[in-house]
């Protein structure tokens, strides 16, 4: 008999269905991925099992955990089983963290309310919890508060909330999202060892079928609110039957193979420095420096892309602010045979238009206030002289190239999937028809299938326009089918450069193997 049983669930919102009689099962010790594209009906399923969906909402069918009925149970009955009999790891820690409480008083409020224990018996299983998912010195992370943790450390921090009741049951609802790879492979590592000590099945949730294939024991692959297939992995895997579990799977990233570019070399930077002090005492002197980034040297060519990779922290994203000259450094900034290292802001406006920017969220970098028309027609409006009608004229010429409705220009960001903003921070950058583009991380809350359209969109662009990329991402699957050339960066410096295919195939560097190895990336 399964642990946990899912049969014809229905989910609604008023009139509309959004889930339609999905049935699956799960054995203890078992995971199970769930599998997807992003609306598809993954995690309004799995907050149905706890009745977290709100007003307006309703659920039919039969959910069972040992054969007891989950559905239409009073709160009491509901609250006795959150955090204790099941538990769940949310997407993103941060929101799901209450940011005003220390670590060790959000462990404890589960601890409290399902074990009855004193403060001091808490303390102690505070630290047990924290030692078994890893986090370093455990006593002194009881007081620390979510914003003093990495995004890693966080999520170990929601894992132990979720584990202390050792639940029969854990969702995992995309648990390694925007985590970078080595911090992915532990999470995914220490859930899994966890479930073999603890006997407990898990029903994971993600739109990475790298991390489904290493981890899973079964699929069920969901669209448009169906469950379309289900089976063991392998099986899924290799024989597909369903034509879009094989759009899933092929949409996977596939290593490029790109010659080398042999154009002119249009940005080149010489030991670039950029320290920020750490000011200590009454009288505020500088002690030390964090150096983020440290001694860093690169030439881009005109029409090539160079993916910079490495863990958070490295100094990937402070990089290619300085190399915009969005951010203060030390060293040489070369573009076009010029040194605009010592370039005011002033000086430095003409040559904005030629180094753009495309940001990695684009609901946080698209002004909600602003049209479509209005975003992408800002710069034009700041950097040449046309009629009210020739920029209308060139925005809806980008709309094209981008792959959008030219009505969509008298919408709102609000109003397009994460797909679609993107598609217009791209098109924001391309409208002013630069020289160059830097993209950070602009695919990493992306679902693969989308991920796919966005990688070709920009391969277009850039065979189109000769356009450079500096493309920052900690998806090494993406850079190897993006980029010519890679620089793998580690506190501050790099520690492996070279062509893209050389690097993945022969890395010279144990950082740089760890990080493929932890890709977990398939042989081209």
């Amino acid at each position: 008999m399964a642990l946990f049983t899912v049969n014809d669930l229905q989910i609604g919102f008023g009139d509309t269905q959004v889930v339609n009689n999905i049935s699956f099962e799960i054995e203890a010790g078992e995971v199970l991925a769930l599998v997807g594209e992003s609306g598809s009906g993954k995690s309004v399923s799995a907050l149905s099992i706890l009745s977290l969906l709100g007003e307006g909402s309703w659920v039919k069918g039969d959910i069972y955990l040992e054969q007891k009925q989950l559905l239409n149970q009073p709160q009491q009955i509901l609250q006795a089983l959150r955090g204790n009999q099941i538990g769940m790891v949310f997407q993103e820690p941060l929101t799901s963290l209450n940011p005003l409480h220390t670590v060790q008083k959000q462990i404890n409020e589960v601890l409290f309310l399902h074990r009855g224990l004193n403060p001091a018996q808490a303390r102690v299983r505070c630290v047990e919890l924290l030692e078994l998912v890893g986090i370093e010195n455990p006593q002194q992370r009881l007081n620390s508060y979510p914003h003093e943790l990495s995004g890693g450390q966080r999520q170990r921090v929601m894992i132990a909330m979720a584990l202390a009741n050792e639940p029969k049951l854990l969702i995992a609802d995309e648990p390694t999202t925007a985590l970078d790879v080595t911090i992915q492979q532990q999470i995914l590592n220490l859930l899994d060892e966890l479930r073999r000590k603890l006997g407990m099945a898990i029903l994971l949730i993600s739109h990475d079928l790298n991390i489904v294939r290493n981890y899973a024991d079964r699929v069920a692959v969901m669209q448009n609110g169906h469950i379309v297939e289900q089976g063991e992995v392998k099986h899924i895997f290799e024989s597909p039957q369903e034509a879009y579990t094989q759009m899933l799977i092929n949409a996977v990233p596939k290593p490029s193979n790109l010659p080398a570019v042999s154009g002119p070399t249009v940005l080149q930077a010489l030991d670039l420095k950029v320290w920020f002090p750490l000011k200590t005492g009454f009288f505020k002197r500088t002690s030390a420096y964090i150096k983020a980034v440290d001694g860093v040297s690169l030439e881009l060519k005109r029409g090539e892309t160079l993916g910079i990779v490495g863990e958070s922290g490295s100094g990937k994203s402070t990089l290619a602010l300085a190399l915009l000259k969005l951010q203060r450094s030390k060293g040489n900034i070369v573009y076009h045979g010029e040194n605009i290292e010592s370039l005011t802001q002033n000086q430095m406006r003409p040559l904005r238009k030629n180094l753009q920017i495309v940001f990695q969220d684009p609901f946080a970098s698209l002004s909600p206030r602003m049209s479509v028309m209005e975003i992408i027609s800002e710069g034009l409006q700041l950097h040449f002289n046309l009629t009210a009608a020739q920029v209308e004229q060139r925005v809806c010429e980008v709309l094209n190239e981008v792959g959008l409705d030219v009505q969509s220009r008298f919408r709102y960001p609000h109003e397009f999937s994460g797909g679609q903003r993107q598609r217009i921070a791209i098109a924001r950058a391309i409208v002013l028809k630069p020289k160059i583009i830097v993209l950070d991380e602009p695919t990493s809350a992306l679902d693969r299938s989308v991920q796919q359209q966005l990688l070709e969109l920009l391969r277009d662009l850039q065979l189109q326009h000769n356009l450079s990329f500096l493309f920052i991402s900690h998806d090494l699957a993406v850079i190897r089918a993006l980029a010519h050339r890679v620089m793998v960066m580690k506190q501050g410096q790099v520690v492996e450069q070279g062509e893209t295919e050389q690097v993945f195939r022969q890395p010279q560097q144990s950082y740089t193997r760890a990080l493929i190895e932890a890709a977990m990336l398939e042989q081209a």
